[in-house]
């Protein structure tokens, strides 16, 4: 007879376990473990491609694909230094930016975003307005900034971090961010000053 953890406990114990930890046993072909970090990441992942693409049904596509990219790329998975939500946005930002040169190469109509089906209260319809707002500014900005600007303010990721996934100098990236803020800051002017803190 197994001694082993009855499935509700290992359930239990790998929510207590670093994500580093879990994705070594997905290299095992450890499904439990890739459901983890699925459930721990998918929202953010989905939330990061919205952002930089502007469409929530492309944003699923790349997360589907990053998570198809994780259990796929686990065997050869090795932690350097980076933690795994660095390398899991990398990927996303990756398929996101081959999104950005194709739509680039083929522009599409204007598409309006689908209206909520659920009518919510009047505090809900203002701060729906804003964000919409937000994200309208948001997706008119140049691609580097927007990516720089989802990444740091959207994504928490640190300066350091940011910068080495998109491949350029933090200095590059302080740069980016500043001329992003600027740009929003103008296009908002009433804007969100807890979005916009620090431009000047």
């Amino acid at each position: 007879m197994s001694s082993s953890l009855g499935q509700p406990d290992r359930i239990k114990a790998m929510a207590n376990e670093p994500d580093e930890t879990l994705m070594l046993r997905v290299g095992t072909g450890d499904q439990a473990a890739c459901r983890e970090l699925v459930e721990r990441h998918l929202g953010r992942i989905i939330a990061f491609a919205g952002r930089v693409l502007g469409d929530r049904t492309l944003a699923e596509d790349v997360a589907q694909e990053v998570f198809l990219r994780l259990w796929s790329q686990a065997q050869r998975w090795q932690p350097r230094g980076a933690r795994l939500t660095t390398w899991l946005h990398r990927i996303a930002l990756n398929l996101c930016l081959d999104w950005l040169a194709r739509r680039h190469e083929t522009p599409l109509d204007d598409v309006d975003e689908p209206a909520d089906p659920q009518p919510p209260a009047a505090v809900l319809l203002q701060e729906q307005h804003l964000s919409r707002q937000v994200g309208k500014a948001l997706a008119g900005l140049p691609d580097m900034q927007r990516i720089a600007l989802t990444l740091c303010y959207y994504q928490g990721l640190r300066n350091k971090e940011a910068a080495q996934m998109m491949e350029i100098s933090v200095e590059a990236l302080e740069s980016l961010l500043a001329r992003g803020r600027r740009t929003l800051k103008s296009r908002l002017r009433d804007g969100v000053p807890e979005l916009l803190g620090g431009a000047s």
